[in-house]
């Protein structure tokens, strides 16, 4: 199951560093984005683009993470030969992770069986 199934995310940059905020579709989802999307699998899945860290800060009442990644952007917007440096990418790339799937029968949204 792929985190866009289950979460939207908004992002933003200054300087060299991206935040990405991942937010649930569905409040009963946050539980399960807590204990799956983690600093470690961020940092992972942009393995070879982030060079610094991956903090991640959980605001629950939210349903929402939201991840702080240093040495993201090729040395800042203005300093990158990267066509689209910003981070604004980078929160569609992180909606492209995978996360494991789930045995759930109740339908989402948008009228279809959940993931």
């Amino acid at each position: 199951m792929k985190l866009r199934d289950i979460a939207h995310a908004r992002s933003g940059d200054k300087g060299n560093i991206s935040n990405i905020s991942v937010i649930a579709l569905d409040e009963t989802d946050y539980p399960f984005l807590a204990e799956h999307l983690t600093a470690q699998s961020v940092a992972a899945h942009f393995q070879g683009i982030v060079t610094g860290t991956v903090t991640r800060y959980e605001l629950p009442t939210l349903g929402a993470l939201n991840f702080v990644l240093t040495g993201a952007l090729g040395g800042g917007v203005t300093r990158s030969l990267a066509l689209d440096a910003h981070g604004k990418a980078l929160s569609s790339a992180l909606l492209d992770l995978e996360l494991p799937n789930r045995n759930r029968q109740n339908n989402n949204q948008y009228g279809g069986e959940r993931p």
